[in-house]
């Protein structure tokens, strides 16, 4: 198999231009070589149903009832869906509280004047207490003085070879940045703190330079490099870069700045920040660790799950065609369910969380302000729909699979809807996530150096019970 690489124009930083020459590159040696290799994929790696019986193995890390298993403690964050009642826990609405304020009240101010309020949040997360006003002007002044990258890191990372998912574009840029670094491998507080301050500042650009190469490769679109301007928010250097006319809202701004509170930090047990730890325990440099974590939010199960939401989302609206009727959504769902229809998994997505039973609060609070932004707008009965969709799943899930377990909206159901009308590019939507939750991963991983002291290494139960004989190759 291979890979066409069309010509694409190639703009170094410091203005130069330079045109990329068509390439093909294999990415898999010839079937020939392969006969064989894939026919027993399934039988080899697949570990049976009965080889847990009776044995007390927390698959995926997780109890019985889907929560996960406590491997440690942190100061960070408490995600709860459950209370206890009696002596006994039963579904709660959901709680998120970030070092001990609840979610709600760090969004700040209702109304037009509503304040940023992602800056101060990323203080909070890793410097564990609210600034006040000189300390919070200080430190966005710090990330503010940090946007800029390298010389030639555009021409030389961004844009030579431009992934389909960027993901892994940020990836590779945070692997190599730390070649930028001087002092890559010291693990003082002072660069720890100074690594995650300059990746809270950069990772909107990248990401967005990412984008724009990406368009110039695959669509043959003209590469927008715009310049940020010093003294913007986080969220509105984002919108300012990646506007071909710079243009945008106030409150297109601040609903923006509430989606990266919103996906900012979420507890030490999920994938990306639960990765974060992993790599951090083992003594490995901020970068590492920084890069592994994007590798996991990309995934479908994880920060990835937005685009799945969106697609099926996306079919269910040609599938029916007046979204206005209750019965024929939840025919649909029905079809979701006896795995007729989507992707064939069961999965209704955009509803259920590992944590959360009543209510998941980030979508409470996306749900909420994506109400004020398609109101009067062609979005209205679209989110009227998601509502729908949100009221009607949990009954139909559990018809279809014969449970009783307590499901809700998660964040993804609402959040690339707030994306899509802010005109974002789906491409954009995991990435904008990584870009958030930047503040998070390095707050687990400032706790992990200071308090983990272990090597994070669970066990795994062999399946083997008797041992194979070995057989000389010239006798199998």
């Amino acid at each position: 198999m291979a890979i066409e690489i069309d010509k694409t124009l190639i703009a170094d930083d410091d203005g130069s231009i330079q045109v990329g020459e068509a390439q093909t590159i294999e990415i898999a040696p010839d079937e020939e070589r392969c006969v064989g290799l894939y026919d027993t994929f399934d039988e080899v790696n697949r570990i049976p149903a009965r080889a847990y019986e009776g044995r007390d193995v927390k698959r995926g890390l997780r109890n019985a009832d889907g929560t996960g298993v406590v491997a440690g403690m942190t100061n960070i964050s408490e995600v709860n869906g459950y209370e206890v009642v009696d002596g006994v826990k039963v579904p709660a609405e959901g709680s998120l509280r970030l070092r001990g304020y609840e979610l709600y009240d760090l969004l700040g101010e209702e109304g037009a004047e509503r304040r940023f309020a992602f800056e101060e949040l990323c203080y909070l997360l890793l410097m564990g207490d609210l600034p006040d006003q000189e300390r919070l002007d200080r430190f966005v002044a710090a990330i503010d003085s940090q946007r800029e990258l390298p010389d030639g890191f555009t021409a030389n990372t961004l844009m030579p070879v431009a992934p389909r998912n960027l993901m892994n574009v940020l990836a590779r840029s945070i692997l190599h940045l730390y070649a930028y670094d001087a002092h890559a491998e010291e693990r003082t507080a002072k660069h720890e703190i100074h690594t995650a301050l300059s990746l809270i500042s950069r990772l909107p650009r990248i990401m967005v330079l990412a984008y724009y190469s990406k368009r110039a490769r695959f669509n043959h679109e003209s590469m927008i490099m715009h310049r940020f301007i010093e003294g913007e928010s986080t969220a509105e250097t984002i919108l300012s870069m990646l506007r071909p006319d710079r243009q945008f809202a106030p409150e297109e701004a601040r609903m923006l700045d509430i989606m990266l509170c919103l996906h900012a930090e979420h507890g030490g047990g999920n994938n990306s920040t639960f990765t974060t730890r992993v790599l951090t325990s083992a003594d490995t440099d901020p970068y590492s660790a920084y890069s592994a974590a994007i590798g996991s939010l990309k995934g479908y199960r994880h920060g990835g799950a937005n685009h799945k939401v969106r697609a099926m989302q996306g079919e269910l609206k040609r599938e029916v065609a007046d979204w206005a009727d209750e019965g024929a959504v939840a025919d649909y769902l029905r079809r979701i369910v006896r795995k007729e229809a989507y992707d064939r998994t069961g999965l209704v997505y955009g509803m259920g969380h590992a944590v959360y039973t009543l209510s998941d609060p980030r979508a409470v609070v996306c749900r909420r302000f994506a109400s004020e932004l398609a109101s009067g707008t062609e979005y209205e009965a679209e989110l009227r729909l998601l509502e729908t969709i949100e009221r009607l799943a949990p009954e139909i899930v559990a018809e279809g699979r014969g449970v009783s377990k307590t499901l809700c909206a998660n964040v993804d159901m609402y959040s690339g809807f707030v994306y899509s009308m802010m005109g974002i590019p789906e491409d954009l939507y995991t990435p904008l996530f990584a870009c958030a939750r930047m503040a998070g991963w390095a707050a687990h991983r400032f706790e992990e150096i200071v308090s983990g002291k272990r090597i994070i290494r669970p066990a795994y139960a062999s399946t083997r019970i008797e041992p194979r004989a070995y057989t000389p190759i010239d006798q199998r």
